[in-house]
């Protein structure tokens, strides 16, 4: 009938309408409170924030490294659940650095996996491979399990998330060998839930059940009742998409009931969405928008309560910081006094010092120039005492040595002057009797030639001459030595011509006393300057003078 509709087409209308309103409320549901839900911890409040707080000024005025690490963790954590990414990556990388400074192997791996978290929710998740990849290195260098199978487990739900769920299924599985060596439940129930929603993305709804239903069983035994609501709810989602929403329905009543008993409202909410499509599915839409409405309402009471909390602990955080500026400033003037009143201290001291230093320097200084005049007074007395001693005593060496040298000259000069008498005597004898040899007598000319070869024979003689060798040096102490190492083939004969020479003997004296005649004297005369080396024009009376 025209402008009318039949019970089917009604029933279809009503339902695409439920769906319209279900669709809606999820999208609802995603902008508002499902973001921020979805990495929400407990409710932190504004006493939570203060109490990390004074946690860290604590620390940080006992030098306590870790605390102010751990502490600093705490609140990156928080400013996270708030939605505060900037903040939170700040105090995250601030116990970064001091975990690495303190070679904190396993609270440095867990702060990573927390900054691969917060990456990944700030929509960046290439950068949160990396801090993920070396939590894992650093979890296998401490042979951290329990580590290890979370650090897996947020890699594999990050593949999961960007769809790639081969690569999500490899990494539960990795974190589910890893929790399963660990011994921690409560891990391995996590995983068991990653895995269920894996395999649920999947449509695989048998094995998302078996997973699930493990992951149940995990919280149930570690006493973990918000995350057996969420299970529950996750079972109930896969037994409807497994076409039996009635099923789903007594799954999702009872996370409802659950999170009635323990006031979980958001966990209740969910509980409700799930009801809600499940009634949908069943075709009982007024139930469907009944529990959708109480869903919503749920989502909005959550997301203002939480503003407010945001709100709260954002001003406290404000006031905090006011009241941190102030003190600070408070706590400037005062070591601004302190290091003025300590300066102008110092200042005076300073000057009383210099002070003093001056007038004890100047004291010093006059009695030190007094004690070096009076020293070099003293010196200069000493060492005019001392020069005329030297000078006294070198006078009567000089005059001792003028004394000794000229009885040296006369005992050479009388030695010479017997050496002259002596061969004049000979002289005068060896005439006498090469007269009488002359004169040819037989009876005494053969006595006479005996006589007359014992006197040249004495002529050669050298004891007269040693004794004047001895005396000359003497005189003249290397005059000798030092000619005949020059010039070495200077003989003992021509040596005693050089000394008669340094004597300043005449020619005629000379050659008394060498026993030769004038002529033989000037061969030898001759023979000796070929020897010494000096030319035809050359003096060889000169050059000895020259010879010291």
């Amino acid at each position: 009938m025209v402008g009318s509709f039949s019970a089917s087409e009604r029933s279809f209308a009503e339902m695409q309408l439920v769906k319209r309103i279900l669709q809606f409320f999820s999208v609802l549901f995603i902008l508002t409170g499902a973001s921020t839900m979805a990495v929400s911890a407990p409710a932190t409040t504004d006493t939570g924030f203060i109490r990390m707080k004074n946690q860290l000024d604590q620390y940080r005025k006992t030098d306590n490294r870790l605390g102010q690490a751990n502490a600093l963790q705490e609140m990156g954590q928080l400013y996270f659940h708030l939605g505060n990414y900037t903040a939170a990556l700040q105090h995250l990388l601030q116990a970064d650095k001091l975990y690495r400074s303190l070679t904190a192997t396993d609270q440095l791996a867990n702060n990573l996996n927390q900054l691969g978290l917060l990456y990944y929710y700030n929509q960046q998740p290439d950068l949160a491979w990396h801090p993920f990849r070396e939590a894992l290195d650093l979890y296998k260098q401490s042979g951290n399990r329990a580590g290890l199978a979370e650090t897996y487990g947020q890699a594999g739900h990050l593949y999961e998330k960007q769809g790639k769920y081969d690569s999500a299924f490899y990494f539960q599985q990795l974190a589910l060998k890893e929790a399963r060596l660990s011994g921690e439940p409560v891990a391995l129930a996590k995983i068991y839930e990653h895995l269920g929603s894996i395999l649920e993305d999947r449509q695989q709804y048998d094995s998302a059940y078996f997973y699930f239903n493990l992951s149940l069983n995990g919280y149930r035994s570690s006493g973990k009742l918000v995350e057996q609501i969420e299970v529950i709810n996750n079972l109930g989602d896969v037994v409807s998409k497994g076409g039996d929403p009635a099923g789903g329905m007594e799954y999702a009543r009872q996370a409802a009931q659950l999170a009635q008993q323990s006031e979980e409202k958001y966990q209740l909410q969910s509980a409700y969405r799930d009801m809600a499509q499940n009634f949908a599915a069943l075709h009982q839409y007024d139930s469907a928008y009944n529990y959708l409405e109480m869903s919503r309402r749920l989502i909005q009471e959550i997301y203002a309560k939480e503003n407010a909390q945001q709100v709260s602990l954002l001003q406290t955080i404000h006031e905090t910081d006011k009241k941190n500026v102030q003190i600070d400033r408070l706590n400037a003037d005062r070591r601004l006094h302190s290091v003025l009143l300590i300066a102008s201290l110092l200042v005076l001291a300073l000057l009383a010092i210099v002070a003093f230093l001056t007038v004890n320097r100047q004291k010093l200084k006059i009695r030190n120039e007094q004690i070096v005049h009076q020293q070099h007074q003293q010196l200069f007395l000493t060492e005019k005492g001392l020069m005329e001693s030297e000078l006294q005593r070198q006078q009567l060496e000089e005059a001792s040595l003028k004394q000794q040298l000229e009885i040296k000259s006369q005992e050479l000069s009388s030695h010479i002057l017997h050496l002259i008498q002596k061969n004049e005597v000979l002289e005068e004898i060896r005439n006498g009797l090469q007269d009488l040899v002359r004169e040819d007598k037989r009876d005494h000319k053969k006595a006479l030639r005996q006589l007359l070869q014992k006197i040249s024979f004495s002529f050669s003689q050298d004891s007269y001459w040693e004794e004047f060798r001895i005396i000359f040096d003497k005189v003249h102490p290397t005059l000798l030595a030092r000619l005949q190492q020059q010039f070495p083939t200077l003989t003992q004969s021509e040596m005693r011509l050089l000394a008669l020479v340094k004597m300043n003997m005449s020619s005629a004296d000379t050659a008394k006393l060498l026993g030769i005649t004038p002529d033989s004297l000037r061969v030898v005369r001759y023979r000796v300057k070929k020897k010494l080396q000096l030319g035809q024009e050359e003096s060889l009376s000169s050059f000895v003078q020259t010879l010291a």
